[in-house]
């Protein structure tokens, strides 16, 4: 059995592996990180373990992200003190949480419950987990802009788009007023709540409420014309366009 630890505590983390190893002794630690970032590089470029041990407060924000990052089918297993409802809300899909400090009888109890997992589990697991990430996740609320020697906060609910030109990557206010951000699309579509924001292709990010008018396009696509406008063409791709749809419905 191939055993992922996520744990931002190397006390807790040395003793998990103890125990896992007690319980489990023909048990394969794969890997033990303490970061979101780092645990989801992991998962996108290594084979799915057999089960992930997770802590919820990370080093750098909530565990819970991981799932909106990178798709995550394997049954994971909590092990944090947390709220009482979540824990609920979990057990019901097959997902233990273990509250710290864990006992050995505990563990028993949830690795007994992850060897009768079966599909059925995971497809319950998988939706659950993705549907409490995106309620879970706090997202981005001001952007900081540095040109110069000046230094200015625009509120995320005043930007119509961002979008890369030439390399640099801007945002543009609903009044018109332009700016360089230091983060690049890809940081910004996890850093922006999804039901407000979608990214349309590689150069654009939107807001819903920049949306002028759209109108189809060739290969299934859609223009989205924006307020304010955009010398570029805001044309959503291919591979893109079938989710473009879900999101304007709030299906996305």
């Amino acid at each position: 059995m191939k055993v992922l630890i996520i744990e931002d505590e190397k006390l807790a983390s040395d003793r998990l592996t103890k125990m896992i190893l007690e319980l489990e002794p023909t048990a394969e630690i794969v890997g033990t990180f303490v970061s979101v970032k780092s645990s989801v590089e992991w998962l996108k470029t290594h084979p799915a373990p057999n089960v992930i041990m997770m802590d919820i407060n990370l080093a750098d924000g909530q565990s819970f992200e991981i799932f909106s990052l990178v798709e995550v089918k394997t049954p994971v297993i909590f092990t944090t003190a947390y709220d009482e409802h979540a824990l609920d809300a979990f057990k019901v899909s097959s997902i233990d949480y273990l509250l710290k400090p864990i006992k050995m009888d505990e563990l028993k109890r949830a690795f007994d419950k992850l060897h009768s997992f079966n599909e059925e589990n995971a497809r319950q697991m998988e939706a659950l987990l993705k549907k409490f990430a995106l309620h879970s996740r706090e997202f981005q609320k001001r952007i900081v802009i540095r040109y110069g020697d000046t230094i200015k906060m625009v509120e995320v609910s005043d930007v119509a788009y961002f979008y890369t030109q030439e390399k640099i990557n801007y945002l543009c206010t609903h009044a018109d007023l332009r700016y360089p951000v230091d983060h690049n699309l890809d940081e910004l579509e996890h850093m922006l709540d999804p039901s407000v924001f979608f990214r349309i292709n590689r150069q654009f990010i939107v807001n819903i409420h920049a949306i002028d008018k759209m109108l189809a396009w060739s290969k299934s696509r859609v223009k989205v014309v924006l307020r304010p406008p955009s010398k570029e063409d805001t044309i959503v791709s291919t591979e893109r366009s079938p989710h473009f749809k879900g999101w304007l419905t709030g299906n996305g």
